[in-house]
């Protein structure tokens, strides 16, 4: 039948003529970069009314502890001078030509899977620094079998803590996977120690920190007696202070949003096209807002994480073990922050060995869940090219001293709290201006607050088992 028959045959208004006259049923402007931005919504917000916070804590001994840097010359790893500073004995040296001669003195080693970089009982002839690959530190177990005491991956250093002529390795450290170590002997190292007047004062002024009161933490011990009997006469003591506390200036994320007057006046109906506009330019910057506080260099959750708290995966994805190493690292752990891909890691490794957390009830909302602590999806966590990323575990409150938010309320034109939009004006174009502000930062109270597991691959081509093996 043609188109003219069918045409002939209606005896109705068809609905693309209906359609003319009709006024459809629309909705809001849609935009796939909201996300439910659950770090913002955990956080305790700090009101800040000086735009300053200062974080004061108990005075801690400098004991360094971060990771070391390596560049790569073809097969060669050099390690990076500045970097280390971040070795105990040498935490604060700043004599640059002192580290570069140090750096020169390394050598470079490699070991395949199930090699000894070092074995217990033997002597500790040198430093060793793990320029690539995972290594895992072992040591006797009631048993007879090896307990895994600590997993290290590149950065990380053994050695400082035994040196000397007599010295021996209180453990075994053997390679997980092929690794590339640099050796320092301790010969070549008193040698230049001897002829640097600086590094001899740095490695002083290090025994010497090591020789005072101090508690598990490295804070400034406070001498108290206890269970004692009689009349004795009691230490007098005082809590000393950091001479230095850290200060948290807020941050901002701002935006102008220009819309012409024509627009706001004619097609407001039946949306405003301002508020719209306002709506969505709102949404991006509170989006920005929550990057900044997990990747900020200065802020950012992810560089403020202690290098006592940092803990590599044990076979590269996520398992239960490795999440109870990370939840052990401190006291009420509140949430676990980790991005979905490491989410759905985590549960093809709990599938894998037939365990099968319970989920929790966050702001009525159901979350996955590990020992009860949740785990909220964030994808402003980075994932590497080569598929690795992080996971966060925090306590949160100023009343247990844990990760807290700042922000200062009570701006003009806020809309919420700590955000404003204000009316820039109206230029000779007839374009109104409205300039959109978010001020906020973040501060880690003590540094137990905050721990990250890193080195958290996210593909599924393999499992690993409770203990890190892969079959």
């Amino acid at each position: 039948m043609t188109e003219q028959h069918r045409e002939a045959e209606r005896q109705s208004l068809d609905t693309q003529a209906a359609r003319l006259l009709a006024t459809t049923t629309k909705t809001p402007p849609q935009t796939r970069e909201i996300t439910p931005r659950w770090l913002t919504r955990v956080l305790p917000w700090v009101e800040v009314a000086g735009a300053v916070y200062r974080v004061n804590r108990r005075l801690t001994y400098p004991v360094g502890g971060g990771r070391v840097g390596f560049t790569h010359e073809g097969a060669r790893v050099r390690v990076i001078p500045p970097s280390l500073a971040e070795l105990p004995p040498l935490s604060g040296l700043g004599d640059a030509s002192v580290l570069e001669r140090l750096a020169g003195l390394f050598e470079q080693r490699e070991y395949a899977p199930g090699e000894s970089i070092a074995r217990a009982g033997e002597p500790a002839g040198g430093l060793v620094l793990l320029a690539s690959g995972k290594a895992a530190r072992l040591q006797p177990g009631p048993y007879g079998d090896d307990l895994v005491r600590a997993t290290l991956a590149a950065g990380d250093h053994a050695g400082f803590e035994r040196s000397g002529p007599d010295a021996r390795w209180p453990y075994t450290l053997t390679a997980r996977t092929p690794c590339t170590v640099l050796y320092l002997p301790w010969e070549a190292f008193e040698a230049l120690a001897a002829r640097s007047p600086s590094l001899r004062e740095r490695l002083d002024r290090h025994r010497a920190d090591l020789a005072r009161p101090h508690n598990k933490h490295g804070e400034a011990a406070i001498a108290v007696a206890a269970g004692h009997r009689g009349e004795p006469v009691l230490p007098g003591t005082f809590a000393d202070y950091d001479p230095g506390p850290r200060e948290y200036e807020l941050s901002v994320s701002q935006a102008v949003l220009r819309v012409h007057t024509r627009v706001a006046d004619l097609y407001s109906e039946p949306m405003d096209q301002t508020e719209q506009q306002l709506r969505l330019t709102i949404e991006t910057v509170l989006e920005a807002q929550e990057r900044a506080l997990v990747n900020d260099p200065g802020f950012g959750l992810l560089h403020n994480v202690d290098p006592r708290q940092r803990i590599p995966t044990r076979g590269g994805p996520p398992t239960p073990g490795d999440l109870d190493e990370l939840l052990s690292r401190r006291k009420k752990t509140r949430y676990l922050l980790a991005h979905p891909r490491a989410i759905a890691a985590f549960g093809r490794q709990c599938n894998h060995l037939g365990v099968h957390p319970e989920p929790v009830t966050v702001e009525g909302r159901t979350l996955p869940a590990w020992r009860g602590v949740p785990i909220l999806p964030c994808d402003k966590l980075p994932v590497s090219q080569a598929g690795t990323t992080a996971i966060l575990a925090f306590r949160t409150g100023e009343d247990d001293q844990g990760v807290v938010g700042l922000r200062q309320t009570g701006l003009p034109g806020e809309r919420l709290p700590g955000l404003s939009v204000r009316c820039t004006g109206i230029d000779d174009r007839a374009i109104s201006s409205y300039l959109v502000s978010a001020h906020y930062s973040a501060a880690v109270l003590v540094p137990d607050a905050l721990g990250m597991l890193t080195d958290v691959e996210v593909h599924e081509q393999r499992f690993t088992s409770q203990n890190g093996v892969t079959p």
